[in-house]
């Protein structure tokens, strides 16, 4: 059973999460936001993102696969759902529990952008930017992390961990 090392407790995570909210309304006041949350990962931290949030939005999810059950990413990325909402002319902010190698999210805004939306950026919880594979940039981070396996508020291994409120290291 792998160990759990505190990483960020929940009331830095609320607080994190509430001055990224103030800076994305700011840049977004008077325009057409529409969230893109990345399931599942990412739908603990869109929820709260949005309630913080003093701008109206949209909101609609994407799910990609590249994990399966291993601690790394495959470096195979399938879509398995697909937007909903009409994005052609509106900004889009594509909200992820992780931004990692870049991989992914180098997929997701091209795809994103296949649509037509006026602008597309970033929004993640953690962001490991020593382990990039790609120039993908984070517009709006939380936080930055090192190195080691994270889990709790959204994010999992193996489909667990996920309903925890404080964020975790795991130590195998």
């Amino acid at each position: 059973m792998p160990e759990l090392i505190p990483f960020l407790k929940k009331d830095s995570i609320d607080k994190m999460v509430a001055e990224v909210a103030h800076k994305i309304s700011s840049d977004y006041k008077n325009r057409e936001l529409v969230l893109i949350g990345v399931l599942k990962g990412a739908f603990i931290f869109l929820a709260d993102l949005a309630r913080h949030l003093t701008i109206p939005v949209k909101i609609d999810f994407v799910r990609v696969a590249s994990y399966g059950s291993g601690t790394s990413s495959s470096g195979n990325i399938r879509l398995t759902k697909e937007i909903e909402i009409d994005i052609k002319n509106k900004d889009v902010l594509i909200v992820e529990d992780i931004a990692d190698t870049g991989l992914t999210l180098t997929y997701l805004i091209d795809y994103l952008n296949s649509f037509g939306p006026n602008t597309v950026k970033v929004c993640s919880l953690l962001d490991k930017i020593e382990r990039r594979k790609t120039k993908i940039k984070v517009d709006y981070p939380c936080h930055e992390v090192k190195k080691g396996f994270i889990v709790g508020y959204g994010i999992d291994y193996n489909e667990n961990y996920r309903q925890l409120p404080d964020i975790y290291c795991l130590k195998f």
